[in-house]
This record gives C-alpha cells, structure tokens and sequence, in this order.
C-alpha cells in the first residue's frame, strides 16, 4: 500500500518521517509513504492516477481547497471548516470516472492536531476551556484553527487578516459549526497579547514583521509577564522569529503536525496510531536537520 504527502513546495515535509514511524511500529511492511510535488496545475492528474494500491494522501498548501471538487465525497466536518488535509482512498465501486475500483474521501486532520497541541501545552485550561482565543491569518489553516479554538470552548474567536477578501470565507466557518467569529485588520494584531491562547498561521517569511507588530501592543495589553500560549503552525524552519521573540510559553508547529498526522495514520490504516514512536522519529528528523544546517 502507498500514501504521499503532496503540495508544493514539499522537500521541506516531516510528513514521510513520522507515517513510515507509524508503519513500521504497527508492523506494516508493505506500507510505504512518498512526497510529490504537486501544484493545483497537476493536482488532477495525481488524483486521477489513485487505484486500489492507494492508502491516501497527505495535503499540504497550495491544495487544501483545490482538492474538493476531484473527490467523491467530502466530509460534513471538512466541508463545514472548508479545508481539507486528508485524501483516504476506498477500494470500492462507484468512484467517479476514471477512477474504477476506488472511492475518495476528503477529511480534515488540521482541526484534532492543533486541539490536542493545546491540550497537551496547556493541561490546566479552565473547565470552560479557552475563553480568549486569537487567530493570525486567513488562509485555509486559519479556518482549521478558527474551528479547533472553537472545539476548545472559545464563545468568539477573534482572526486576524491582511486582506478583506479573505475574510467572507472565515465568517462563514462558525455558524456553520453553531459558533461566532469576529474577524479584524491586521491594524489590531495587538488584541493577541491580550488573549489565552494565539495561533499562528502565519508562513515563515511573514513571521519576523509580525513578531514586531505583535510585541508592539505589550505595553498596553495588561501585564506584560502574563502572555497567551502561542502556537505557531510553522515548523521547519524552526524557531521562527515570532516564537523567538515571544515572551511567554511557545508551541512548535511539529506537535500539530504530529498529531494531525496521526489522526491520518488511523484514517488510512483503520489501526491506533503510535503516537510515541512517531513523536521520536520525528524528533530525532529535526534534530539532524538543525545539526546540518549549523554545520
């Protein structure tokens, strides 16, 4: 059986490390997980060539959005947060032409990565859960972290955008899961020091303008000692100047990629996922890959 992670650019992915940790602790020696560099140009035909030695695919950016009209089914969480990560293939009739034998179905692991990140971050939420939570971005991860601080008991999320035209698709998000979102120009980044919990989605080549912007609000944001929990979805390259900059506790983006990939490893395989052994794997791939760059 085969599984890839696709998007594009992809050589940078964790993705292959932590699925063939998963294989190989669940005993899976036929199972074998790839990259493919993949943009929305070619995604159709990738798509298109899946059969029945297919497991899945991994999703990553530019394709989150493009992939939902080249599937059989969607699923209502997916189609409801409006981004999918998750391609699991089905060997089963009635596949859409072309694809005789098989069945897609498009899910979003995104949303269970980033609750369970601050879950394990922060084991002593309030029974209500997060009561302040921020999102920086409006792209198709912000809609997934957008639903995850919702899923964390946040009554109204506030995202942060640079453009308006991003912002209709996010509105849209919360009352379809019966929750409220109020969405703000980046001119209020300073709302996030203010907040329980941030979540960055912000790509690392922005990080550095929104680190100063973000840190510019401390003096007016209450006490400066009592800043939220940040995670940044970012994870390669690692630190970003955002969390370096951050002065309170900092969630890498490799925990919600962790677990994001092991909700993944249970939709392919139908089997637990090895959380442990995944984590190590991946671990110990960032740490060589910190090691190179230095030397």
């Amino acid at each position: 059986m085969r599984a890839a992670v696709c998007g594009s650019p992809i050589r940078h992915s964790l993705s292959p490390v932590l699925h063939t940790a998963a294989y190989e602790a669940l005993g899976l020696a036929d199972w074998s997980y790839g990259l493919l560099e993949v943009d929305e140009q070619r995604l159709p035909e990738v798509v298109g060539a899946l059969d029945a030695s297919w497991a899945g695919l991994s999703l990553t950016m530019p394709l989150k959005e493009a992939i939902v009209p080249l599937v059989d089914e969607v699923s209502d969480f997916a189609r409801a947060v409006g981004s999918v990560n998750t391609v699991v293939v089905r060997p089963r009739a009635g596949g859409v032409a072309g694809r005789a034998g098989v069945r897609l179905l498009a899910e979003n692991t995104d949303v269970e990565g980033l609750v369970v990140a601050v879950q394990e971050a922060a084991p002593g939420l309030p029974a209500g859960g997060v009561q302040r939570g921020v999102v920086l971005g409006g792209g198709a991860t912000a809609r997934s972290a957008l639903v995850a601080l919702l899923r964390l008991g946040c009554p109204e999320p506030v995202v942060l955008v640079r453009s308006e035209h991003r912002a209709g698709e996010l509105r849209a998000v919360a009352p379809r899961l019966d929750g409220r979102v109020r969405v703000l120009p980046w001119s209020e980044v300073a709302v996030a020091a203010a907040a329980d919990v941030v979540i960055s989605t912000v790509p690392a080549g922005g990080s550095a303008a929104v680190a100063e912007q973000v840190l510019a609000g401390r003096s007016t944001a209450g006490d400066p000692a009592r800043w939220p929990l940040l995670v940044d979805v970012v994870y390669a390259p690692w630190p970003t100047p955002l969390a370096s900059a951050w002065p309170g506790e900092v969630v890498g983006g490799f925990e919600m990629l962790l677990h994001q990939a092991a909700a993944q490893v249970r939709l392919m395989t139908g089997l637990e996922p090895p959380v442990e052994a995944m984590r190590r794997a991946g671990a110990s791939a960032l740490t060589e890959r910190a090691e190179g760059r230095a030397g």
